[in-house]
């Protein structure tokens, strides 16, 4: 996926920041909404799908904090990628953020714009990385769910390398039938061996 198709959310309480970041990645072409507190941000922003935001970590004016916000994309599973930026802070700070899974902080009073643009634009790359993950995983599910349940129940012991043989013991069948299924199988998941199958139902996790 090209990063530069991805929104940027901007979340801000202080007008003057807001409107100079929006203004500053516009002008270098990035699709940019912005909101001034996290709740109007939750309440409007299509927080299931893959992008980036700028997320001021106090918001002194707002009723929740950065951080909250934070809190509750990570509770809500949301694939943004957070980029905090903060009036204050310390190597300290920056740490435990990153710990939590942001993905950078910065601090307003040093950041200028072509720091502020460079970690954007690697927020973005990541982003995209996460879209391109979740699309691959999208299509191995819709792939799996083409499988009939028997098909299904087969696949699983071939992952493991299991012999044809004890497939149909195991799932009181003819050697045919679990012939049949494993041919289907590698046809609808194009994997060619067990190996292949074990590592497309472990990346997907299916």
């Amino acid at each position: 996926m090209n990063p530069s198709t991805l929104i940027v959310y901007i979340v801000d309480d202080d007008a003057a920041m807001r409107e100079s970041t929006a203004s500053l990645l516009t002008s270098r072409g990035y699709q940019v909404q912005i909101f001034d507190s996290g709740e109007s941000f939750l309440a409007q922003a299509d927080i299931r799908r893959c992008g980036v935001v700028i997320l001021d970590r106090h918001m002194g004016r707002a009723a929740i904090t950065g951080d909250q916000v934070f809190d509750e994309l990570k509770r809500q599973a949301s694939p943004l990628v957070v980029l905090f930026l903060s009036s204050h802070g310390n190597i300290a700070v920056a740490v435990d953020v990153t710990k939590r899974g942001a993905f950078d902080w910065l601090e307003k009073t040093l950041t200028g714009a072509d720091q502020l643009l460079e970690a954007t634009a690697a927020a973005l790359v990541e982003a995209a990385s996460i879209e391109d993950r979740q699309q691959a995983r999208r299509e191995a599910v819709r792939l799996w769910d083409n499988l009939t349940p028997r098909e299904m129940e087969v696949a699983r012991e071939m992952r493991q390398g299991t012999s044809t043989k004890l497939i149909a013991r195991k799932l009181v069948c003819g050697v045919r039938a679990v012939e049949t299924h494993r041919l289907r199988i590698r046809d609808k998941l194009a994997v060619s061996n067990p190996a292949e199958l074990d590592r497309f139902m472990r990346d997907h996790g299916l």
